[in-house]
């Protein structure tokens, strides 16, 4: 079962291949999502990182939470469900007048 990971306090610098090179050093990983902002495409300091397994996601935030990279101290800790969101009623189909 896969396991997913909040990564925190990321340098701006930092990239998905630094990531996964680093986690990779703690089991396989399956994905890295470095969140970046729309607009000017420059990453928001934070990233999800999917690892093959629980014990390999254990792993990697036992020996990496508080680990420096690039100059800055991340914070990686079990990934939150994203919560769902209620649709908003729109005035879709009603004529404005």
């Amino acid at each position: 079962m896969m396991s997913n990971l909040y990564v925190g306090n990321l340098s701006y610098d930092t990239t998905e291949n630094t990531l996964r090179t680093l986690f990779a050093e703690y089991g396989e990983v399956e994905s890295v999502n470095l969140v970046t902002d729309r607009y000017s495409g420059r990453s928001r300091g934070f990233a999800f990182v999917e690892m093959s397994t629980e014990q390999a996601a254990q792993a990697a935030m036992s020996g990496l939470n508080g680990k420096q990279v690039d100059d800055r101290e991340i914070k990686v800790d079990q990934a939150k469900p994203k919560p769902q969101r209620e649709r908003r009623q729109g005035d879709r189909g009603r004529s404005r007048q």
